[in-house]
């Protein structure tokens, strides 16, 4: 466990147990040095908890990249379930959750993830005021953070293909849930033709049908010829395998730690395959949590959130600039807010400028 700590730099981990809902949680705290942990819940039929803890070490480590990037005066974490194999209480685990939540003192705001719905962040929102996303914020994040993907993706198109927007280019995409659907109609409505994947084969044929697009089994994505390839399911597919696989030379997506290890980023550079970091790409959701629930009126959160455009753009001018990769890049970038930066002067960073004002 503590290599894993060490390996992402998480500076706290937290279990909880309760036997009367089946509750096995985990919290990681990888900063609060700019304000509290933000960062989501999966609830995931985990195959063991090694698993589980480097899941929820390194989402909580890229939190805080991505809060560092965006300018917010937020620190990273993450929350995991690891869910019941059997029938259980949804509410009351949900509750359980909650009320581990609220032990920490606010230390630690929880969200939407993987497997997790608002309606068990309602429940959540029971015991502790420590949520972002549930009924009563009515912020859904899933559109912000599909919105500033699309706007990552044309920063990348432009760089990469010396192209202006997705008209007539083919895009390949991974994964159609809240977010890759959501990615896939704008995409859809910006002329781009497409090709849909997802585990739930239904899902992917009906909206390949209502978009005039094509579909193809979830594993066959990666040996699709496209233009960009979107990653927008789970982590920790882009591997040996996968990469070897790829006909694209540019990706761009919106899932949470898509190296399966960080010699995948080098067997990309082999490949001349251009990574955005994911971090930067996907957030929007935060933002829209984060200044929604101050009341940011919806247009203002939407010019922010497009600004991860002209973010990226830096990113990838100073990787090609240094010749390094844009994911190094954004890692050091993020890395000197987290060790230069207060939360009252975060947003004199003009670097932070880009996403927060």
């Amino acid at each position: 466990m503590f290599v894993t700590l060490e390996q992402t730099d998480v500076a706290e981990l937290h279990q909880f147990r309760d036997p009367v809902t089946g509750l096995r949680a985990l919290i990681a705290l990888h900063s609060t040095r700019l304000g509290p942990a933000l960062g989501g819940c999966r609830c995931l039929p985990y195959p063991d908890e090694a698993s589980a803890i480097a899941d929820v070490c390194r989402l909580a480590r890229g939190m805080s990249y991505k809060a560092a990037l965006a300018g917010l005066p937020l620190g990273g974490g993450k929350a995991v379930i690891i869910e019941p194999p059997t029938d259980y209480d949804r509410a009351a685990l949900y509750r359980s959750f909650g009320e581990a939540v609220h032990r920490l003192g606010g230390r630690y705001i929880t969200a939407v993830d993987a497997g997790t719905e608002i309606q068990d962040l309602d429940q959540v929102a029971h015991v502790t005021p420590h949520v972002r996303g549930c009924s009563a914020d009515g912020i859904d994040p899933s559109p912000y953070t599909a919105l500033g993907v699309f706007a990552a993706l044309n920063a990348a198109i432009q760089h990469r293909l010396q192209r202006h927007g997705v008209r007539g280019l083919h895009l390949a995409i991974q994964g159609l849930g809240h977010v890759g659907s959501q990615l896939a109609l704008m995409l859809g409505r910006a002329g781009a033709k497409l090709t849909l994947a997802d585990l739930n084969t239904l899902r992917a044929r009906q909206l390949a049908d209502r978009l005039h697009a094509d579909w193809v089994p979830a594993d066959h994505i990666y040996d699709v010829p496209c233009d960009v390839f979107l990653p927008c399911a789970l982590g920790s597919i882009l591997n040996a395998d996968t990469i070897s696989r790829l006909h694209s030379p540019l990706i761009v997506g919106a899932a949470n730690n898509q190296l399966a290890t960080p010699s995948d980023a080098r067997r990309l550079l082999e490949r001349d395959i251009l990574y955005t970091p994911d971090y930067l790409n996907n957030a929007g959701g935060l933002i829209a949590l984060a200044l929604g629930h101050q009341q940011v009126p919806v247009d203002q959160i939407r010019r922010k959130v497009l600004t991860i455009g002209r973010t990226l753009t830096r990113i990838l001018h100073d990787a090609q600039r240094l010749q390094v990769a844009p994911a190094t890049m954004a890692d050091r970038l993020a890395e000197q807010h987290l060790h230069d930066a207060r939360p009252e002067t975060l947003q004199s960073y003009p670097e932070a400028r880009h996403v927060y004002a």
